[in-house]
């Protein structure tokens, strides 16, 4: 991997977006008392949201402006855009990082790694598993109102035997009027037949609404709308540096980074610092203690989606790669009277809690 730009990775198959598998892998005579785990690179999530949205003109377009005064759809369309972009953080397996972490003989020391093969815990099975924030969820496309029930109770014995576009429209226009004197009168109290009671009401001032716009629909046409969400994995460098991270086709939603003919989703990526050792109480850096657990100490970075020029989302976070490997004395977690445990994040294979039992 070129560490010196931000990759877009190929981890359909290595990146698990929902909640992840969990092994425990216990120290034992079996393996001689030792436990190989792979600490993680850091990805970040591109989450897109594309909006569809199609436009379908009215039988009556020609006669919106004269009945209606309002400017119809003309022309049909089916078109996409970005709607939202979430950024989030997840550990990959990082292969050049893999560890054999030796324990004392006849101790029982456990890991509990993910589903690939990364720490998560070491001598605690009751630590809390990292949430991941929420994603927005594709929406399918509903039908228009001219598909409901509501369109066809709509329309007059006069519409449906007339020949004519243009008198089906004049007759359509009349019937939105009477609607629209039939809910007034309703809501002032003047109908002929008053409903029995409040929900009586609600009933008919909903039918009636839903009449008058499916006749408004047969002018101005319908706009329906879906939505469909993809996450695009990126691993970050270790250097300032923009990339296309996604792309949306106008035409046929989220595509492929590959694929030319989507607008780019760009990801910038800006470091703020780099990881380092720790220091004793002299400032002189510590040593990796021998057959030490490997964990990282991670950098920092800031991110930003960017699509036609505006910023869609930021994020700032740990990223390992950013860091260095530093390790814990596995003699630690032997202990018979008070053996330690720890809690690792599982996008940076960083520290979050450590202690002892």
């Amino acid at each position: 991997m070129n560490k010196l730009a931000i990759t877009i990775a190929a981890l359909a198959s290595a990146l698990t977006l929902g909640a992840q598998s969990t092994q425990k892998l216990t120290a034992g005579k079996m393996n001689e008392y030792g436990l190989i785990y792979t600490l993680p690179t850091t990805a970040v999530n591109v989450t897109v949201e594309a909006l569809r949205t199609v436009k379908t003109p009215g039988e009556f377009k020609l006669y919106s402006k004269k009945y209606l005064d309002i400017d119809p759809i003309l022309e049909p369309s089916d078109t996409w855009s970005v709607k939202s972009v979430t950024l989030t953080t997840a550990g990959v397996s990082d292969n050049a990082e893999s560890y054999l972490v030796q324990f004392k003989s006849g101790s029982t020391p456990y890991i509990i790694v993910d589903s690939n093969n990364c720490p998560l815990a070491v001598n605690d099975e009751e630590f809390t598993p990292a949430t991941s924030p929420a994603l927005p969820v594709a929406v399918e496309q509903q039908p228009s109102i001219l598909q409901t029930p509501a369109a066809a109770q709509a329309m007059t014995a006069e519409m449906l035997q007339s020949q004519s576009t243009a008198k089906r429209a004049q007759l359509a226009a009349a019937k939105i009027y009477e609607l629209r004197q039939s809910r007034n009168d309703i809501i002032s109290g003047n109908a002929d037949q008053m409903p029995a009671d409040g929900e009586a009401m609600k009933l008919a001032l909903d039918n009636l609404e839903k009449q008058e716009e499916a006749l408004t629909a047969m002018f101005t046409g319908t706009v329906q709308t879906s939505t469909a969400v993809r996450t695009y994995p990126v691993v970050p460098g270790t250097s300032d540096s923009k990339v296309v991270a996604a792309r949306v086709s106008a035409t046929q939603g989220p595509v492929d980074t590959d694929d030319l003919s989507g607008m780019p989703v760009y990801l910038s990526c800006k470091v703020i610092a780099k990881g380092s050792l720790p220091t004793n109480e002299k400032g002189e850096e510590k040593k990796f203690p021998k057959g030490g657990l490997a964990y990282r100490i991670p950098g920092q970075a800031s991110f930003t989606a960017i699509v036609n020029g505006n910023e869609m989302a930021s994020l700032s976070a740990d990223i390992a790669q950013l860091g260095i490997v530093f390790g814990i004395d596995p003699a630690l977690f032997s202990d018979k009277k008070a053996p330690a445990y720890v809690i690792f994040n599982p996008a940076t294979g960083a520290i979050t809690e450590i202690g002892t039992k």
